[in-house]
């Protein structure tokens, strides 16, 4: 089933019901079978619950028509097997060409691939579109079967340009991966703008609550959904089906909580950038941002997530996550709730992300709320410095 005259937000609330027949359930039962009846050849009919069950369908349905796919999406038990599935779409000895800032895990996963399988990882700016296309096809080395793209990318909100890079991979032979985690399919849809394939870890603003590991892989091509849906019965990277369930009740508020998230974001950015102890702040919704022009023309909205750059360095970022009251010091993001990290804690981060870079996920609370905390925040970890 798909929705195509209906508007994003209103997909995520309608898309995934069970049919309409008088006393039916207005929301989808959670089935909880490992096995099912079966005789003879197996057809399409439900077999084993590794392959196919009732209870990712609805929610498989919703994220499909989210990314405007006109298939089902593919649900996976965390947002890791999602991305290792995508990956495993790139030919063995050629290149993937993936930002140089993203997801730690995502890069690692690439990188340990291309080890066991040979090829490369080409790392690149991924918001230089030229740069980009050269990696593509470079003069000299493997070239490029698999483009990862994170647009904003993680933790540096760095913007692509979509469909250029889409265009430019496929001129050279390449599928393009997207991973719209951050923006959400309400700030981009990216197979509309020539993506290949979509992924999203469910966990963050899908599902919304941080009570579940999920991940999800979307695709408009039948024989890429094939293809995923193989790697994941091989490799049995499924959800519960309480996870499912869970998720697609968390998915069905998820336009009230963007809309409430972005535009506290923006709003808490553009306050931190006048504040006489932060020393840099960047959102894609700031003019400042270097990406903002290109946001503003692809996006249709700046996404909920800001980086702070207290001033007194790596020290008085680290006293700032403990000065908090009502922000989260947590590694994970796109929750109701308002959290923070800062990166470099983490020993495998890009080492050109800054030491005292923090990344904020701003959630539903008060925004005054919010801003007066980060403020006693700055006071309390500069007076520690």
């Amino acid at each position: 089933m798909t929705h195509p005259d209906l508007a994003p937000a209103t997909i995520a609330v309608a898309a995934g019901r069970p049919a309409r027949q008088q006393g039916a359930p207005v929301n989808a039962p959670v089935v909880l079978s490992s096995t099912y009846v079966s005789t003879g050849t197996p057809g399409a009919e439900m077999l084993y619950a590794r392959y196919n069950t009732e209870s990712w369908l609805p929610l498989e349905e919703a994220v499909g028509a989210l990314e405007a796919a006109g298939l089902p999406g593919l649900a996976f038990s965390s947002g890791m097997a999602a991305v290792e599935a995508a990956l495993h779409l790139a030919t063995p000895g050629t290149a993937i060409v993936a930002p140089r800032h993203a997801y730690l895990a995502t890069l690692t996963a690439a990188r340990e691939r291309t080890a066991r399988e040979g090829g490369v990882v080409r790392e690149v700016d991924i918001a230089d579109t030229d740069a980009v296309i050269a990696a593509l096809a470079p003069d000299d080395g493997a070239p490029a079967s698999l483009l990862w793209i994170e647009s904003p990318t993680n933790p540096m909100l760095e913007v692509a340009d979509v469909p250029a890079l889409a265009a430019a991979a496929r001129a050279a032979g390449a599928l393009t991966v997207v991973d719209n985690t951050f923006a959400t399919p309400l700030g981009q849809r990216p197979l509309t703008q020539g993506a290949d394939v979509v992924v999203h870890s469910v966990t963050k603003y899908l599902a919304g609550h941080s009570d579940l590991l999920m991940g999800a892989a979307v695709t408009a091509d039948p024989g890429l959904r094939e293809r995923l849906h193989a790697r994941r019965t091989t490799g049995g990277a499924v959800p519960g089906p309480w996870e499912a369930w869970l998720a697609l009740r968390g998915l069905r508020t998820l336009a009230l909580r963007v809309e409430r998230s972005q535009a506290s974001a923006l709003e808490l950015a553009r306050r931190l950038a006048g504040h006489p102890l932060v020393a840099a702040v960047s959102h894609p919704g700031l003019p400042s941002h270097p990406q903002h022009e290109r946001a503003a023309r692809l996006m249709d909205g700046f996404g909920s997530i800001l980086t702070l750059r207290p001033r007194g360095g790596g020290a008085t970022a680290d006293a700032l996550t403990r000065a908090v009251r009502l922000w989260v010091p947590a590694t994970s993001l796109g929750g109701v709730e308002s959290s923070l990290e800062r990166r470099r804690r983490l020993p495998a981060e890009a080492p050109t992300v800054p030491e005292d870079l923090l990344r904020l996920s701003v959630g539903i609370e008060d925004v005054e709320d919010l801003w007066a905390d980060l403020d006693q925040a700055l006071h309390a970890a500069a007076a520690a410095g």
